[in-house]
């Protein structure tokens, strides 16, 4: 006996129909599609799972040193200009 999309046969001593069907269908008599899924390995899912956790930690670290690294040079020229102002208070006394 012929499905849609696959073979079915009878099994005589279970009195029921059983089917074998063509690739990408499925269902007791062959009537369901199954769109195409290309399935990865478990290894290779987890390796692009660590690479990309790697990448954003990789990023974070870059943003803060960045974050840092930039208020340490704002707060620089500050700190150099409360310095020059002290300096052009201090007077020496003569004698």
């Amino acid at each position: 006996m012929m499905a849609d999309h696959g073979t079915c046969f009878k099994i005589h001593f279970m009195d029921t129909l059983t089917c074998v069907c063509s690739e990408n269908y499925k269902g007791s008599r062959c009537e369901l599609y199954q769109l195409l899924i290309t399935a990865q390995d478990a290894g290779e899912t987890g390796l692009i799972a660590a690479v990309v956790i790697m990448v954003l930690l990789i990023l974070v670290v870059f943003t803060v040193v960045i974050y840092y690294t930039c208020k340490v040079w704002m707060a620089k020229p500050k700190n150099q200009q409360k310095n020059s102002e002290q300096q052009y208070w201090r007077v020496e006394p003569r004698e």
